[in-house]
This record gives structure tokens, C-alpha cells and sequence, in this order.
């Protein structure tokens, strides 16, 4: 598969009709793989609980768009923001397994590849925190 303006396109076409306003084109081929690879195309409005992964750390790194990637502490105080625009040199955040992390989308067409291990494993209730 190629990775192009047109497949970041596609994704970005379905993110933007659907309800969630996030579409996701796994590169891996199952979610017992060991290294899940993730396409992620997010509009504006997106969603994304503060939560965390115990068991894994993961990498995002915005191909295109606008992201500011928010950590959390235990309270639910900001601990930092990295504000993401390749445009201006900055591409990517990596998260610690455990941090508490949330995004917020502020360019339509924004898309990131998303790196974590696997196997997949949905997120539990004491790993959201709002």
C-alpha cells in the first residue's frame, strides 16, 4: 500500500462524514499483531477522552494538519501540550505507557501515524479519565 496524498485524502474524506468526525486505516493485519501501525484522519470537534494506555507506550506523527497533543496528571491538571504542525518542524509526540493524553484537532485534514504494541486491547474504565 502507498502511503499518498490520496490515500491521507480518502481517510479524510470518510473522517469528515463521519459521526465521530475520526476514521482510522489500520496498517497492521490483525489487532493481535505485535506492533499496531494506524492511520488516523481527524476534523475538528474530535472527541478523544483523556485516558491512557498501561501497557504500552505510543507515537503519533502528523503527516499533515494541526494537532495539539495534551498530558495529564493524576488529577486531571494539563502537564504539557505539544502543539503539532509539520509546516513549522513539529512532527510527533511519544507518549509513556501509562500518561494521561487527549488530542485536540485545529486543521481540517489532519492526519496522523499512530505506532503502539500490540495486541490490541480496548481501553477499560480505569484507564479513562473524562
Amino acid at each position: 500500500m502507498l502511503l499518498d496524498t490520496k490515500l491521507l485524502d480518502e481517510i479524510s474524506a470518510e473522517a469528515q462524514t463521519s459521526e465521530r468526525l475520526y476514521m482510522n486505516r489500520n496498517l497492521h493485519d490483525s489487532l493481535d499483531a505485535k506492533a499496531q501501525r494506524i492511520l488516523n484522519a481527524l476534523e475538528p470537534g474530535t472527541i478523544l477522552p483523556i485516558h491512557r494506555h498501561s501497557h504500552t507506550a505510543e507515537t503519533y506523527i502528523l503527516l499533515r494538519g494541526w494537532i495539539d497533543v495534551m498530558f495529564y496528571d493524576d488529577s486531571g491538571a494539563e502537564s504539557a501540550r505539544f502543539a503539532l504542525d509539520p509546516q513549522n518542524g513539529r512532527y510527533g509526540v511519544h507518549i509513556p505507557a501509562g500518561q494521561w493524553h487527549t488530542l485536540e484537532v485545529l486543521k481540517s485534514g489532519s492526519v496522523i501515524f499512530e505506532v503502539k504494541y500490540g495486541p490490541h486491547t480496548p481501553l477499560e474504565p480505569e484507564d479513562i479519565l473524562y
